[in-house]
């Protein structure tokens, strides 16, 4: 399982608790109990992997659960592996990332009082009364 497929089942048990905390509550939160557990089985639904798969055609479109996901009836046919491109082993390229927001933002700002400061000083060397 990928780390986002156990981010969102995470988040469908959360979603089954708090439904089944809100059916024991009753009063108005009972009748939200439903459509949180509704929720959870959507959330289910919209795991990565799921996608993936039906996006390639390898799982059914209209998949029905009914709590935990079911395993297939047969393995998945495996795909064609592609061949890697033949290139010289190098060293890992580190992505440059450029200069640190805060630092750009901070050196603009200072530029910017010290522009204004200028302005103003040479505003009094020429006074227009």
């Amino acid at each position: 399982m990928s780390r986002g497929d156990l981010l969102l089942e995470r988040g469908a048990k959360g979603l089954e608790g708090l439904s089944r905390k809100a059916a024991a509550k009753g009063g108005f939160a009972a009748k939200l109990a439903d459509d949180l557990a509704e929720d959870a089985v959507f959330l289910r639904k919209l795991k990565p992997s799921l996608i993936k798969a039906r996006a390639k055609g390898e799982a059914p479109v209209a998949q029905s659960f009914d709590g935990e996901p079911q395993a297939p009836s047969a393995p998945p046919l495996a795909a064609p592996r592609r061949k890697p491109k033949s290139e010289p082993k190098a060293k890992k390229r580190r992505r440059k990332r450029g200069p640190n927001p805060f630092l750009v933002a901070g050196v603009a700002l200072a530029t910017g009082i010290v522009l204004a400061k200028v302005i103003d000083w040479r505003g009094h060397a020429h006074p227009r009364d």
